[in-house]
């Protein structure tokens, strides 16, 4: 099995501002490239950037290209970062273009870059439920795994939950 890892952007992948002065994150590496080094997976893989955005700042246009970019290519595991804010509604997006695939997306409320991030737990989980998951789209986050529409946010707490 090849996993292909796809950036959109999201907290996940968010750097330091490298300009002096700077008071936002950016976008740099892939934060996938970062976790996959220090774990050395005994699996195939790629990585592919499709945007570097915050997920409020995805329009479906960005979705299509994401959805397209799975469709053309010759894999079947897709593993998606991506922002929190809008990662259901880019999973449901994807589930109603998609095939036989199986795509988990997932993402970080902390950046990759922090000690304290979730990030590795998402990844970690994003990478084990792709290699037992049926054809489909799933969200990754928080230790739940579960299909796109069984999943929800906490308007409240933000918090991930099932449905």
């Amino acid at each position: 099995m090849r996993i292909t890892f796809v950036q959109t952007g999201g907290t996940i992948d968010k750097d330091y501002p490298r300009s002096q002065h700077g008071y936002a994150f950016e976008f740099g590496e892939p934060a996938t490239e970062r976790l996959l080094r220090r774990w050395a997976p005994s699996f195939a893989f790629d990585v592919h950037t499709v945007c570097q955005k915050d997920s409020t700042d995805l329009t479906d246009d960005d979705r299509e290209r994401l959805a397209a970019f799975v469709r053309a290519s010759d894999g079947t595991h897709f593993v998606v970062t991506h922002g929190t804010d809008t990662l259901l509604a880019t999973a449901s997006f994807l589930a109603a273009r998609l095939g036989d695939q199986r795509v988990v997306l997932t993402g970080a409320m902390r950046p990759e870059r922090f000690a304290d991030s979730d990030a590795p737990l998402n990844f970690g989980c994003a990478v084990g439920a792709l290699q037992v998951v049926e054809p489909g789209v799933y969200v990754a986050i928080h230790g739940l795994v579960a299909r796109h529409d069984r999943m929800r946010r906490d308007p409240v707490t933000g918090g991930f939950e099932f449905v």
